[in-house]
């Protein structure tokens, strides 16, 4: 759908038949849901493009693309019909090859940096994150015992990836062997000094505590920080960081599992800032939300004897047959119609209307993204930037009630559209959000 999106029959807050699903389950659903679902309280029925329906036939502009996954928007025609006959025909032989494996192998050659020229296939951005990790630990030199990561990183609710990131639970610690530098957090500096003046201090202390330490084997980073609040690095971070690291015979792993696939603008986000890792993990965008991860590599790494003993890409999902139809299929639609092009193209549209609100709105302390992935931090006011995540609840609920679908996360709503929306829709989404913030913060009901 690429036109204004129609308006439902039934009035915004009726929603008997959704009430009626959810108490039903509630009586049997484990808690823990994620922010959005819990306040968000729909059951969505169907998705065409950029569009949801609910149960009781309302309809939503989904600026969350799924939950960031949906590159092409919901039940592209090819993604369907490519399943649909997979479907029909093999589901799972283990890791055995099928039909599609090396077409799909030719076809990552061709949009991934050319020295990422070996791949393993896996389910999850979790999954392929651990397996990520055990390449680390199988090539590391003697003594080199130890992984760097970043402040506010996010890689999986697995336990290797939340050792990671220090991500305790409960009273069980989890700082494993890792050491966390500083992310490039510009708006919320942990050392309360301010770009450009700053010299990038931040990229100098990673350097120091990871890159040129000799017992570091791997420094384990989001390119752009996704689950934190879209933090985009400035000029010179990555710079500094990466020339350290591959000076130092530090691994560079790229946790791309919601920026790979062309979200930023590139086929890796990593290409915009000039990295060039030596692993990549791919997973959201990759085959339209079907479950489905690629670790991709360079040789020497992957083929290396002690990361490639038997079993050591494969697990019971990996692979399967279904996620290399969607994978391969949704990949074929975004070299073929040009989208990453495109979402240079409507990320100027997106960048421009959240500007706009940005100006209106002091509630805003700060917009921020690339290409087609933008966070906007909701503060109680810009001089104290005290965080208001009551405030982002409600503009959240607010632009539900009025038809359009974000991703909520504490006080930031994160925004990435499918690539396939149109210019038309994707200003109609603005305009909601707008509206929202209108009625959350002057009493517009």
């Amino acid at each position: 759908m690429t036109g204004p999106l129609e308006r439902e029959r039934l009035p915004r807050q009726e929603r008997p038949l959704q009430r009626r699903l959810l108490e039903r389950e509630a009586a049997r659903l484990a808690p823990g849901a994620s922010e959005e679902s819990a306040l968000g309280r729909r059951v969505f029925t169907e998705g065409r493009g950029a569009v949801l329906t609910d149960l009781d036939g309302h309809q939503y502009i989904d600026l969350a693309a799924g939950t960031l996954t949906q590159s092409l928007g919901h039940c592209h025609p090819e993604v369907v019909a490519a399943l649909t006959d997979q479907a029909a025909r093999l589901w799972n032989v283990h890791d055995f090859a099928t039909a599609d494996r090396a077409a799909l192998c030719d076809l990552l050659a061709e949009l991934l940096p050319e020295q990422l020229d070996t791949y393993a296939f896996f389910s999850t951005g979790a999954e392929v994150v651990e397996a990520a990790l055990r390449v680390v630990q199988a090539v590391a030199e003697p003594g080199r015992n130890r992984t760097g990561a970043l402040r506010y990183g996010f890689h999986g609710k697995t336990q290797g990836a939340r050792m990671l990131v220090h991500w305790d639970i409960g009273n069980q610690a989890l700082a494993g062997n890792s050491i966390l530098g500083y992310s490039p957090y510009c708006y919320r500096c942990p050392l309360e000094l301010s770009y450009p003046s700053c010299g990038v201090r931040c990229a100098t202390l990673v350097r120091r505590h990871i890159a040129e330490k000799p017992n570091v084997s791997a420094l384990v980073f989001e390119p752009v920080l996704g689950a934190a609040g879209v933090i985009v690095p400035p000029p010179g971070y990555w710079e500094q960081i990466a020339d350290s690291c591959r000076e130092h015979g530090v691994l560079l792993v790229a946790d791309e599992v919601l920026t790979g696939g062309g979200r930023t603008g590139a086929f890796l986000a990593s290409e915009r800032f000039g990295i060039e890792p030596d692993l990549v993990a791919l997973s959201k965008g990759m085959a339209s939300g079907f479950p489905f991860a690629v670790l991709a590599g360079r040789a020497p790494v992957l083929r290396h004897p002690d990361a490639a003993r038997a079993g050591s890409t494969a697990s019971t999902y990996a692979g399967n047959p279904l996620g290399i139809a969607a994978a391969r299929a949704t990949l074929e639609v975004v070299r073929r119609d040009a989208l990453i092009e495109q979402v240079d193209v409507l990320g100027g549209v997106l960048a421009e209307g959240l500007a706009d609100l940005y100006a209106r709105y002091d509630v805003l302390g700060e917009v921020r993204g690339i290409g087609l992935l933008y966070g906007l931090e909701f503060v109680r006011d810009r001089a104290s930037r005290e965080p208001a995540p009551d405030i982002a609840r409600e503009v959240y609920r607010a632009a539900l009630d009025l038809g359009l679908r974000t991703a909520l996360g504490g006080n930031v709503i994160r925004l990435a559209p499918p690539f396939t929306i149109g210019r038309a829709l994707l200003e109609e989404g603005i305009a909601l959000l707008g509206r929202a913030l209108e009625r959350v913060t002057e009493g517009e009901r």
